[in-house]
């Protein structure tokens, strides 16, 4: 691994100052350039999980002028607004890092924005529900919160597509965000992109990053700090049945002093061929003293015949560090809960259902829209029907 210093890069900008571009073939250096993405074979780290022909459609870069159904819900004062690609990467979180998120910035028919004004403060989330009509789609997102705001963004994917995606949420300086992306898609639906955030100078930003449903799922999101005192907290649930593969790739970049970052990503898997991926990685550069950070994935297999990949990483380039740290699990149900919840009368069925229960309701309960929580604590359920029968 290399590293040089690159004087364009849009973080080096925010601070003010030249950081530090490393290269390593865990993060490739991002570009909306569509050739700078080579035509992944599957041998590459970043792709060596994810089965390359059934993602294809969404690699080939055939054009499409299809959209997805868009409904949108906004509290008062928040804005929504078709701009042209141009002006959305100019104010985007990075650049796309993968082909498919390059892509989709290249071929999408404009970009949309939503704008929360500076010092907001939202007593109702703003929502934004998309829906295939098995069509290929290209998108481009870019959520913005002004400087001081308070805001609940939800992003709601369902119906059927093969949709390549580029979300962006920048965050402004002081701002509380909290922002909830749902992969709730039919059985056939093929989804790629990248989400990217851009966290600002004493910004306090949450993600809770839900996957259900879907063929194949692969989400790239990547972090980083506009200065600062930034502060993110990441959570992911996934639930992953026969012949799906859902995959999830993060990049945390500690790119200033005195941030701070938590990731806390759970699955479960259940079926013959389900497949899950995560790999965490966090790259803290010389500049980022006093910075603390944990990542930690955890995988629950419900049958045999599943397959979970969980790959944590650490880059660290300064020992000036508050801590650092990361933890990987993957098993069956924990047996001393289960005998715990039988002995007090409770029978197997319905103990692994609470067991299973217990492992998903911490991430869902950092969504903070009761009726949300709900939705998918149902959906769960209906999932768990299909395994915890016995």
């Amino acid at each position: 691994m290399t590293a040089t210093i690159d004087k364009t890069d849009g973080s080096a900008r925010n601070l003010q100052e030249a950081v530090e571009t490393v290269e390593s073939h865990l993060h490739p250096r991002p570009s909306w350039v569509v050739a700078d993405h080579p035509m992944p074979t599957g041998r590459e780290e970043i792709w060596r999980f994810t089965p390359v022909k059934r993602i294809q459609g969404l690699l080939d870069g055939t054009p499409s002028d299809a959209h997805l159904v868009w409904e949108e819900t906004l509290p008062a004062g928040v804005t929504s607004r078709a701009i042209t690609e141009i002006e959305a990467r100019g104010i985007s979180a990075e650049e796309p890092v993968d082909r498919v998120s390059a892509l989709a910035a290249e071929l999408s028919p404009g970009a949309r924005l939503i704008d929360v004004p500076a010092e907001a403060e939202l007593a109702d989330p703003v929502s934004i529900v998309l829906r295939g009509q098995r069509e290929l789609v290209w998108g481009h997102i870019v959520v913005r919160v002004g400087a001081h705001a308070r805001a609940t963004v939800v992003v709601r994917h369902e119906g059927s597509a093969t949709y390549g995606a580029k979300l962006d949420l920048v965050a402004g300086d002081g701002a509380v965000v909290n922002f909830v992306t749902i992969q709730d898609w039919a059985d056939d639906t093929v989804h790629g992109g990248q989400t990217s955030v851009l966290v600002g100078r004493d910004a306090e930003v949450r993600t809770v990053t839900v996957s259900l449903g879907g063929s194949l799922v692969r989400l790239t999101e990547t972090s980083r700090f506009a200065g600062p005192g930034g502060s993110l907290e990441q959570f992911g649930l996934y639930f992953v049945d026969a012949g799906q593969h859902i995959e999830h790739r993060l990049f945390v970049d500690h790119n200033a002093p005195q941030t701070h970052s938590k990731v806390d990503y759970r699955g479960a898997l259940q079926g013959k061929g389900a497949h899950s991926v995560w790999v965490g990685d966090v790259l803290i550069r010389k500049v980022a003293e006093q910075i603390s950070t944990y990542e930690a994935n955890k995988n629950l297999v419900l049958t045999d015949g599943c397959r979970a990949d969980s790959v944590p990483n650490l880059e660290i380039q300064t020992g000036q560090i508050e801590g650092a740290g990361h933890s990987s699990t993957t098993g069956r149900f924990d047996d001393e809960q289960l005998f715990y919840l039988q002995s007090r009368g409770i029978d197997a069925r319905e103990a692994k259902r609470l067991v299973v229960h217990g492992f998903f309701a911490t991430i869902i309960a950092k969504i903070g829209v009761p009726e949300l929580e709900g939705r998918l604590m149902t959906a769960i359920e209906a999932e768990l029907a299909k395994s915890v029968s016995a």
